[in-house]
């Protein structure tokens, strides 16, 4: 059985289509990419989608709709996207497989590319999800 490259839970689809309802009616949904930054060097990014680029990957849930870079695809494989509030702050939150460290603030990470090889070897096909 093949899996997305991401998986959205209930709260982060709800966020999504929060934020969508809110943005105006030319917003479709988000983005997530992976940028250099922060003291672990890398950082998740999460942009307004008005117009996907053909070459991401979608993925949807409760009509929620996340657009993934293709740049940083091998990056979030097996991830899943949460949203959380807490007593200090609120936003999404990424449990991923991929990450090696993190900073000690939590604003950014190490990620290393997922294993295509031990993907294949355990029988996991990977199924781009468009």
């Amino acid at each position: 059985m093949g899996f997305a490259v991401m998986s959205l839970t209930e709260a982060a689809a709800g966020r999504v289509r929060a934020i969508v309802e809110n943005a105006g009616e030319d917003a479709l949904g988000i983005r997530v990419g992976i940028k250099k930054g922060g003291c672990a060097g890398m950082e998740y990014a999460v942009d307004l989608v008005k117009e996907p680029n053909p070459k991401d990957d979608l993925i949807e849930r409760d009509g929620a709709k996340v657009w993934v870079a293709p740049e940083a695809v091998l990056y979030l494989l097996g991830t899943q996207m949460d949203f959380e509030v807490t007593t200090l702050r609120s936003g999404f939150t990424f449990n991923n497989p991929n990450q090696t460290s993190a900073c000690g603030c939590g604003e950014s990470v190490e990620l290393k590319p997922a294993d295509l090889a031990a993907l294949a070897a355990s029988g996991e096909a990977v199924v781009r999800a468009n």
